[in-house]
């Protein structure tokens, strides 16, 4: 989550104050314990190195390094457990003069937790980690989509988090005579079963009067010869049939038919026979081969192949292709609303995708009006992967930082507007700021980030007795040089104060 003010100054000053030691040798050392890490496991390994700087050569460097050692593991010692946000440590004689001592020993507890775990024997300090705290850290949602798949993540300051990844099992377009079957596949007409190859239009074949629930024949009324690269066979104990990935068979699922393209369907699905009974699926095996395949429309919309109810409509099939795309996006947004809803600090929403299905999906994805309200940008890329994410943070800069700028301006625009409208409600006069603050009156306090550093403590120190918000202002807007320019000290009040 995002620091606070007061965190981040507290920060601030202890790096600003750790910067300025640099020593004569390679000898102040920097610990840092993870959240949640064995601090015993620490102290046994402060004290394998105490052992190995035994072997420093240099008898000063040596000492310096041991003591600073030694004091650390003191404080190991000392603790029972690590603390809660994990713990860095700093020793070392800090002596701008050869010979002369210095020490000082540090033991600092982040506001954040810390995700590092590192020893370091050096010249400086290491502080890295806990600059990296002090970068914006403002959450963001992630979603990157596309027909077949998608992945939802956070932005939490520069870093993306991958929350979830799921394919869609949306099949791909197709239009007529991509629903085919082998032209050995048998069908039954009123002569008698022939292959579908031999079948012509105006001949009549089994099919089935679903309203009706009753076998009947239907005509032919179109038919032709695809050639495919892959091809789906498959078996029940006593029918097989050969057909395109994309061709739709009926599955009997709970006491209903319901229709689904081959290639998405699982073993021990139930298919309908000849005698509306249902047959267990046993075998199902994709095959990469080139092969000659036929497909018929029929007036019923469905017919019989190789004693197996299947369908032929590609309307019919494009139809099924939106429900289950409509079905996944449903789910992406269930799963957005698990994620992001109750999520403090989300800042706002972005998406992504290649072509329209990004804005398909927040057309019929059923995302709640709150998320939905929290969409910032929708942008063109590529791909809907972890590697999709990255490019939708790459392109949505400009969206992220005006985003930080439209925070500050709003509290600026309030400020301004309240000492237009309700002055007694507001201040920015040192004395009248001091007096408030005091009386426990002021609700924020603002803060120019070009004041002096002793003059941003000062007031931070009071606001933190009293529990009072602070807003450091920039001057990157106009609003925050007009504040600078107004003496870059203001403060909204809870009350009006004499």
């Amino acid at each position: 989550m995002a620091l606070s003010e007061e965190e981040k100054l507290k920060i601030e000053d202890f790096l600003e104050e750790m910067k300025s030691y640099r020593a004569r040798h390679t000898e102040l050392i920097s610990v840092y314990v993870p959240k949640g890490f064995d601090i015993n496991f620490i102290t046994r390994q402060l004290e394998s190195e105490k052992s190995t700087a035994a072997n420093i050569k240099g008898t000063g460097t040596r000492k310096n390094v041991q003591d600073a050692l030694e004091s650390l593991i003191r404080i190991t010692k000392g603790m029972k457990q690590t603390p809660k946000n994990g713990i860095a440590l700093f020793a070392g004689n800090v002596s701008k003069i050869e010979g002369q001592a210095n020490f000082i020993t540090e033991a600092f507890e982040p506001p954040e937790e810390l995700n590092v775990r590192l020893y370091r024997c050096d010249q400086t300090f290491v502080l890295e980690p806990l600059e990296e705290m002090l970068e914006i850290k403002e959450l963001y949602g992630l979603v990157v989509i596309e027909r077949q798949e998608a992945t939802i993540g956070l932005l939490i300051g520069k870093k993306i988090k991958v929350l979830q990844k799921f394919d869609s099992m949306v099949p791909g377009k197709t239009n007529k005579g991509g629903q085919c079957l082998s032209p050995d596949s048998l069908v039954e007409t009123k002569k008698g079963q022939i292959k579908i190859g031999s079948l012509e239009v105006g001949d009549e074949i089994k099919a089935l009067d679903i309203a009706k629930n009753k076998i009947i024949f239907t005509k032919c009324v179109n038919k032709w010869q695809n050639s495919k690269d892959r091809f789906i066979e498959i078996a029940t104990a006593n029918n097989s049939i050969i057909s395109s990935l994309e061709h739709l068979f009926f599955l009997w699922i709970d006491d209903r038919l319901v229709e689904m393209p081959a290639d998405i369907i699982k073993k021990k699905a139930i298919l309908l026979n000849y005698n509306l009974k249902g047959e267990e699926i046993i075998k199902i095996k994709i095959k990469k081969q080139n092969i000659e395949l036929i497909d018929i429309e029929t007036e019923a919309g469905n017919f019989f192949a190789n004693g197996i109810l299947v369908h032929n409509s590609a309307a019919r099939y494009g139809r099924i292709r939106e429900n289950i795309a409509k079905e996944f996006f449903r789910k992406v947004a269930n799963v957005m609303k698990e994620e992001f809803f109750d999520l403090k600090g989300l800042k706002g929403i972005l998406v992504g995708g290649p072509g329209p299905t990004k804005e398909d999906f927040l057309k019929e994805g059923e995302l709640v009006t709150a998320l939905k309200e929290k969409v910032l940008a929708v942008k063109d890329i590529g791909y809907a992967d972890e590697h999709g994410l990255e490019l939708l943070v790459g392109v949505s800069g400009d969206v992220i930082s005006e985003q930080e700028i439209y925070h500050e301006k709003k509290i600026m625009e309030n400020f301004f507007n309240m000492l237009g409208k309700e002055k007694d409600k507001t201040a920015y006069k040192e004395e009248d700021i001091e007096k408030a603050l005091d009386y426990g009156a002021v609700d924020i306090l603002l803060l120019s980030k070009k004041l002096k550093k002793e003059i941003i403590k000062k007031y931070e120190k009071k606001a933190t007795e009293t529990g009072v918000k602070i807003e450091l202002v920039s001057v990157d807007t106009p609003e925050g040089i007009q504040f600078w320019n107004l003496g870059g000290v203001g403060a909204v009040l809870r009350f009006k104060i004499q």
